[in-house]
């Protein structure tokens, strides 16, 4: 409510992989009876869902302060190239962990493609595309400068691509949510960027014992920080990318914290900010 009071325009997006691998996991148990959807329907649904569980939250706030705001969800598709490399060699995890035996049997019932997380452990893989555009812009950019808070693109958005005679096509895999947000606020033309994650802030060398706090950086010393490897793959390397495909455009900051943190965050007293390198 801190953005509201701040007479802030706000379009949210959120994740959803632990909702999508119950999804799985409903439909690995009912198989037999039911068929199952594919995984981006499976992608559509959570949208549905888990929109319309922060819409009634924000709707509840704003009763709760007087507040005549409307908030709406739109589920919402995201181009992607059928050619991307993720689709030669999936590597994102989703569902259920499976013995090997248990696997082979459901990936050559189901086609799936499955690797050893862990030892013992099996999963599905699927790819994880960088998404190319965010569809439905201009009517989240329309609604967002209208004064409603929009939730798009929830856990990065639907995989679609076109095929040749142009039409959209729904694909299995999972579309980076990081980096969807970051491509929506280009679309949107938003000029901060929050990305609510875990922990307080970015660390250079997170959680070894060289970690140091970082409270400032510019996009170029981020990418700089970014290509030596001080960043971790899949957990904030993902986010520092995405902060500086938004700061490439119209955006002029991103700021990285956790929830309980947001309001001095937007005063830039914590969190991790990072503008644009003007020099």
């Amino acid at each position: 409510m801190e953005f509201l009071r701040r007479d802030y325009n706000i379009c949210l997006t959120h994740g959803n992989g632990p909702q999508v691998g119950d999804e799985l996991l409903r439909m690995d148990l009912t198989r037999e009876t039911v068929p199952p959807l594919p995984l981006g329907v499976c992608v559509a649904g959570t949208q549905g869902t888990m929109g319309y569980m922060i819409q009634q939250t924000f709707q509840n706030a704003l009763r709760a302060e007087n507040i005549d705001k409307e908030v709406v969800t739109l589920v919402t598709q995201v181009i992607v190239h059928a050619d991307d490399p993720s689709f030669e060699d999936p590597l994102k995890f989703v569902g259920k962990r499976y013995s090997l035996d248990e696997a082979t049997a459901l990936a050559e019932e189901l086609g799936w493609d499955i690797k050893e997380q862990e030892p013992g452990k099996w999963r599905r893989v699927v790819p994880s595309p960088d998404p190319e555009f965010v569809m439905h812009g201009l009517s989240i950019r329309t609604l967002v400068e209208s004064g409603t808070i929009v939730i798009a693109a929830g856990g990065g958005g639907i995989p679609v691509y076109n095929t040749d005679d142009q039409k959209l096509k729904g694909i299995d895999a999972v579309v980076d949510k990081d980096l969807s947000a970051a491509k929506l606020g280009r679309v949107i033309r938003a000029q901060e960027y929050y990305i609510i994650t875990d922990i307080d802030q970015v660390y250079k060398d997170y959680n070894t014992p060289q970690q140091s706090p970082i409270n400032q950086m510019t996009d170029t010393e981020a990418k700089q920080l970014q290509e030596e490897g001080h960043f971790q793959q899949g957990s904030m390397w993902p986010k520092i990318r995405s902060a500086i495909h938004f700061l490439k455009h119209h955006g002029k900051k991103a700021i990285i914290t956790n929830i309980e943190n947001i309001q001095d965050a937007i005063d830039g007293n914590a969190g991790t900010t990072i503008i644009k390198d003007n020099s």
